[in-house]
């Protein structure tokens, strides 16, 4: 930790990165009764913190090893600031980048003059591929996480902080491999050792949260995508020792409450943050929520704002329903005149935000209602229990199925013979949806199929099929390498598909 403290100190990153401010964020300090500052690496050159730690391990090497050239596995902002630096540092930059990266980042890289090579499905595959090629062709790996050079770039955020702030009670702190957290945290416990530094994941990537819990290195099975930049299997191995005598806590948040937090961050600085770089905000908000605590000074931490612009419409959709302030349920009413209007009235002044409804012959209608709320989760509560009186209600907000498939596409229930439903996800790249629709094969009928493309680096999907041998069918599933879920008993495809 000494070491990383030296390091920052002494850090050559100023020669690419900016001091960046450290806002005041007005409505949510008010909103929580305490002072919430944002310290803003969106701000940087490459709109990350990643130059820091790319620069402090470049800028070091030996110019036996600069001649050499770099390279380095990245589906972001790591290759940015990578490129960023060894075009400072005049060596060549080799970025291998998963096949299904969005364009925008893929132009952004090249644009700072480093070659990208395109491999694999995931950031795994690509991770390998460039260890091969290092070996191959003598290059040096600049890791994006788990390096003390780049640790105490990273811990450069830190020292700004304690200078921009005099009295600091917390920092939020983005969790991915943990490079960021163990370069923060290791500068403030050497000189603020009072203050909390709180580590925020995403409750589908809880890297360090199970490391914590088990007090070792875990390999998660899986990981969310959502916000990509922190979708890392493991902990790193240099950076979990540091971490685990030095950080607080872990928070865990959900996906809609990450675009709630980037609703957030849009209506107090007018800017627009990544799923990742809102992540701290998320969980800062979601712990004040759960905690008395009134009249500290916080601070959360903007880590980047590289976010395909086409994908802002799926966070908008969700934001609400991160932040309570929409509810999706679904509501059963008789199928006669006036059902709907007696449906309404119940509602006492609450707006309806979607309706989606098809006819069906039979004497039970089932309605996909969206409600607006302000008094979040107590409101959605007494509104359910209310509504349950007179109708059939079921809460559809934290149905994942329901959220992003569902509402888009309710009109009637077929009579279909042996169906099973799926939800896929796949890597969203150029011909993605012909090839899942080849590898899924033309020996069962497709009786539903929804899709939408979200601009995310995976697509997915609802799939009905006609299956008489569902083990077979899944045998099949299990040989193309896709995340999936059978959905046949989810309440929503019950109700309305």
């Amino acid at each position: 930790m000494q070491k990383i403290v030296e390091l920052a100190n002494n850090t050559r990153v100023y020669d690419v990165a900016n001091v960046t401010p450290l806002s005041f964020a007005n409505q949510l300090s008010e909103r929580f009764s305490n002072n919430i500052y944002m310290k803003r690496e969106d701000e940087q050159s490459v709109h990350s913190f990643k130059l820091r730690g790319a620069y402090q391990k470049i800028s070091g090497l030996s110019e036996s090893d600069l001649v050499k050239g770099v390279i380095a596995s990245s589906a972001g902002n790591h290759a940015q600031g990578v490129a960023l630096a060894a075009k400072r540092m005049g060596t060549e930059a080799i970025i291998v980048m998963p096949l299904s990266t969005p364009k925008i980042k893929v132009n952004s890289v090249q644009q700072l003059g480093a070659k990208v090579v395109l491999h694999g499905d995931t950031y795994d595959d690509a991770y390998q591929y460039a260890k091969s090629l290092e070996k191959d062709n003598d290059l040096v790996f600049i890791h994006p996480f788990d390096d003390i050079e780049v640790i105490a770039g990273q811990a450069t955020v830190a020292k700004e902080l304690l200078e921009q702030l005099e009295s600091i009670d917390k920092i939020f702190v983005p969790v991915g491999g943990g490079g960021l957290i163990a370069g923060i945290a290791s500068y403030i416990k050497s000189y603020a050792p009072k203050v909390q530094v709180i580590g925020v994941e995403p409750e589908d990537s809880p890297t360090l949260y199970q490391a914590l819990k088990t007090g070792k290195r875990t390999v998660l099975s899986d990981v969310g995508r959502f916000a990509d930049g922190v979708a890392v299997k493991q902990i790193g191995e240099k950076t979990f020792p540091i971490i685990k005598d030095i950080v607080s806590e872990v928070v865990l948040v959900t996906n809609d409450e990450i675009c709630a937090a980037v609703k957030d961050l849009f209506e107090d600085m007018r800017s627009i943050a990544e799923p990742a770089g809102a992540l701290a905000t998320a969980g800062l908000k979601k712990y004040l929520e759960s905690h008395n605590i009134k009249g500290q000074n916080i601070v959360s931490l903007v880590s980047g704002a590289n976010v395909n612009f086409d994908r802002l419409r799926y966070i908008a959709e969700r934001a609400d329903l991160g932040e309570n302030n929409e509810a999706i349920i679904a509501v059963t009413i008789d199928e006669k005149p006036g059902s709907f209007l007696e449906f309404c009235n119940n509602l006492d002044n609450h707006s309806i935000t979607e309706f989606n409804y098809r006819y069906y012959e039979g004497k039970d209608a089932n309605v996909f209602v969206g409600v607006e709320l302000e008094g979040g989760v107590d409101e959605k509560t007494e509104l359910l229990d209310r509504l349950a009186k007179s109708f059939g209600i079921v809460d559809l907000s934290d149905n994942s199925m329901a959220k992003t498939h569902i509402r888009y596409m309710v009109g009637g229930r077929p009579d279909v013979q042996n169906e099973v439903v799926y939800r896929f996800e796949f890597p969203e790249r150029p011909n993605a949806l012909l090839n899942f629709l080849k590898k899924i094969g033309t020996n069962w009928n497709i009786s539903l199929f929804h899709y939408r493309n979200h601009g995310a680096d995976f697509g997915r999907v609802l799939i009905g099929l006609q299956a008489d041998d569902v083990d077979e069918l899944e045998t099949k599933f299990d040989e193309l390498g896709y995340y999936y879920s059978n959905e046949t008993d989810n309440k929503a495809y019950r109700y309305f598909l």
